[in-house]
């Protein structure tokens, strides 16, 4: 075999660092039972543990991993839990690491899914979602301040995050659409040389010690399965596309495009290729076409979901679970609701998933030849200020189904707009989103403090209200 033929990729073993395997997934379980609180607290939990108490890997390295995973569409936080994995203990660690950060949240809101569709109009299980929903419109808008501040740098930024919202909102235009024209704005304006065109932010180090590379178990040096190996790549690439699509093109076959299974098969694929920007960009493109496209369900539903994969370790973007579980749950197909219900959840999270590791498997060996691309930062940075706007969108739909009664839609030519009836006011909600929104903003509490405290008051509220 010559130096350059990829090394048996399944061969777990302790590797040049020293670390077992079983001692990489007792700590990947870890972080995946404290990974609360949305990516950036995913991400800090990954480093304080990765980085600073174990030191597997040094800060450097950290950073262009979290870099490359940016780049990518899908959940960050998972897809840095593959990368890190991958690099420590090859394919299977990266399997494992990737699995381990899923189960959690997958395995939670499964639960909370069964006890929504079984207890949902029970009094105190709706004052528990009903405080929810007002506490995870304060989260939302609260993610809009965040990334935009990173994000919104000069007003050619600002001009994309604007026209981002104004096309989903008052035209419908869809999320991959925006996004790729985005991207091609992005590209074209840093080939043109503008200097407004960059990636602006970037992720700070948890801790007062920055861990250097050379200090780190894995050092500097670029472990042999890390390197570029083109048919390596290639064979996992088509391994995880038919584990990917095999399933979905085996439903659309057998049961027709029309059966439920099929359309979330569909659906969720294609969202797993375009969800640029985290879990907040996404849903306001899934919320567009599940309640409004598919009717799988109702508005208020998706704050719902929200709010359990809020409160739930793992990925925000676990709340696309929900909804495929709602979709089965109420078109069976001639199944037990329950048991369809829970083929789609496990379907939804299956194809939403599996990518991110084609994803890793297949690029990570070759991020060196991305570093220091000035066109493609520039494509990154647009696409991050369109999720602004897209974000912003969502925080506007969801405000307007959680806080009001009534909506009509003003339609002229491509022009739809929805605007609330102000005489439905939903007063109680009203002010449970103010609550959660002073204790986000001026209190500083956490969101996982802010979604119980306000958990506990819808139940408080539904039980006096009888």
């Amino acid at each position: 075999m010559n130096d350059h033929a990829a090394p048996p990729p399944h061969s777990p073993g302790t590797e040049g660092h020293g670390v077992p395997l079983g001692e990489a997934l007792r700590v990947w379980a870890r972080v995946a039972a404290l990974s609360f609180g949305g990516p950036a607290g995913q991400i800090a939990v990954m480093h304080r543990i990765v980085v600073d108490e174990k030191r597997w890997i040094g800060e450097k390295r950290f950073l262009h991993a979290l870099n490359y995973c940016m780049l990518l569409p899908g959940p960050e936080a998972q897809q840095l839990a593959v990368y890190i994995g991958w690099l420590m203990h090859r394919t299977a660690g990266g399997l494992l690491a990737g699995l381990l950060f899923i189960l959690p949240g997958f395995l939670s809101i499964l639960a909370l899914s069964y006890v929504y569709v079984l207890f949902g109009d029970a009094g105190v299980v709706g004052g528990l979602f009903f405080g929810l929903k007002a506490a995870v419109l304060a989260v939302v808008v609260q993610a809009v301040f965040r990334i935009g501040r990173r994000a919104l740098v000069n007003p050619a930024m600002i001009l994309l995050a604007a026209g981002a919202f104004v096309a989903i909102f008052a035209f419908k235009v869809p999320f991959p659409l925006i996004v790729l024209v985005a991207a091609i704005v992005g590209y074209l304006g840093s080939r043109s040389g503008s200097r407004l065109f960059r990636t602006a932010g970037g992720h700070a180090a948890s801790g007062a010690q920055v861990l250097r590379d050379e200090d780190s178990l894995l050092g500097e040096a670029t472990p042999a399965h890390a390197r570029p190996h083109p048919g390596w790549s290639l064979k996992i690439s088509a391994a995880l596309l038919c584990l990917w699509l095999g399933p979905v093109a085996a439903i659309w076959f057998f049961a027709g495009g029309n059966d439920v299974f099929a359309q979330v098969g569909i659906f969720f694929s294609k969202m797993a290729v375009v969800t640029f920007g985290g879990a907040y960009a996404a849903l306001a493109y899934v919320a567009q076409e599940a309640v409004q496209h598919y009717g799988w369900l109702r508005p208020g539903e998706m704050l719902d979901g929200l709010g359990m994969a809020e409160t739930t370790p793992g990925p925000l973007i676990m709340v696309l679970q929900f909804v495929g579980f709602l979709a089965a749950y109420r078109d069976p197909g001639g199944l037990d609701p329950l048991v369809a219900a829970t083929l789609a959840a496990t379907l939804t999270t299956w194809v939403t998933f599996v990518p991110c590791f084609l994803w890793i498997f297949l690029g990570a060996p070759f991020i060196e030849k991305l570093r220091g691309n000035a066109a493609l930062s520039g494509a990154l940075s647009a696409i991050t200020a369109a999720v602004v706007g897209v974000i912003l969108n969502l925080a506007v739909w969801f405000a307007l189904h959680t806080l009001f009664g009534e909506v009509r839609v003003l339609a002229a030519g491509p022009l739809r707009l929805e605007l609330p009836d102000p005489s439905t006011l939903i007063l109680p909600s009203a002010l449970l989103a103010a609550a959660a929104a002073y204790a986000l903003f001026r209190l500083g509490a956490s969101v996982l403090l802010t979604l119980a405290l306000s958990a506990l008051a819808g139940m408080a509220w539904m039980l006096a209200a009888g």
